[in-house]
């Protein structure tokens, strides 16, 4: 790895980061998921297209980056506030990637004079699949659950990630799989069943890595949980539950969504009491 690129890591975690790594964008752009969203669209199993995505014609990718800055928070089982949403539109926890995706992007453009490029979460709303780019900076690999597996946190990261106007070395990937001879207690504990049965085929969707590395994930189920959970939401609020907002920045939400993580928790990889 470049030097630079060797600061730039020990630049995001001094800022707050749990994990970093560098990917190239030629190969972010031949990643399973970008390949997919090519080959198939944004429509979801098939069935109904990603919200927002009217319109959507793909990755917006500005013409001169060729590295992309991957950065992952810990949401460890003990502090679930950081993935709790409320009425500002957020989780806590992805606050907190913005905040430090923005000071690293003025840091490196004042620094070495790069030019940055900070993406947001969705790719309709002009992202990139972070999760590919996770698994190509070598942060982990992706999961049985369709989730981003890393070592030290096992699924429970979130992540955020920049485009770069220059050619760094890339992190990954890494050779990481504990999956492989794993009982999947991640699919046993989904409630909607979502790892029931083949969703997505390689001929169908004409990738050879799928979705729950067999097809076997529905994400339409996945997201009829989330919205149950948008309607039995209204969680109290009370001040312990409230712990974790800046008062003097942010005013007290009406409720908080408590999204379901089952497949995370259940994953036995990882330290989950370390943040």
């Amino acid at each position: 790895m470049s030097d630079i690129g060797s600061q730039i890591i020990e630049k995001a975690r001094e800022m707050g980061a749990t994990l970093a790594g560098i990917a190239s964008v030629e190969t972010l752009k031949k990643s399973p998921s970008n390949k997919m969203l090519q080959n198939v669209g944004t429509l979801i199993d098939g069935v109904y297209p990603l919200p927002n995505a009217e319109g959507f014609q793909g990755i917006n990718w500005p013409e001169a980056v060729t590295s992309a800055l991957v950065i992952a928070l810990s949401h460890p089982e003990d502090r679930p506030e950081l993935d709790w949403f409320d009425a500002k539109g957020g989780t806590p926890g992805n606050r907190t990637l913005v905040r430090i995706n923005r000071e690293m992007s003025e840091w490196i453009e004042k620094t070495f004079g790069i030019k940055t490029h900070k993406m947001k979460y969705q790719i309709e709303d002009n992202g990139i699949h972070l999760k590919d780019a996770a698994v190509l900076a070598g942060l982990g690999c992706l999961g049985r659950n369709n989730i981003l597996i890393t070592k030290e946190f096992g699924p429970r990261v979130r992540l955020r990630g920049m485009l770069l106007e220059a050619e760094l070395t890339p992190t990954g990937p890494v050779s990481f799989d504990p999956c492989d001879g794993c009982e999947e207690y991640c699919r046993q504990a989904c409630p909607q069943n979502a790892f029931e049965k083949r969703v997505h085929s390689s001929a169908e969707v004409g990738v050879a890595d799928l979705p729950g590395r067999d097809g076997n994930y529905s994400r339409s189920r996945c997201m009829i949980q989330m919205m149950q959970d948008t309607v039995d939401s209204g969680a109290e609020i009370t001040d312990e539950s409230m712990s974790f907002v800046d008062t003097e920045e942010e005013s007290k939400p009406d409720k908080l969504i408590k999204w379901c993580r089952l497949c995370e928790f259940s994953c036995p990889v990882g330290n989950q009491s370390q943040v």
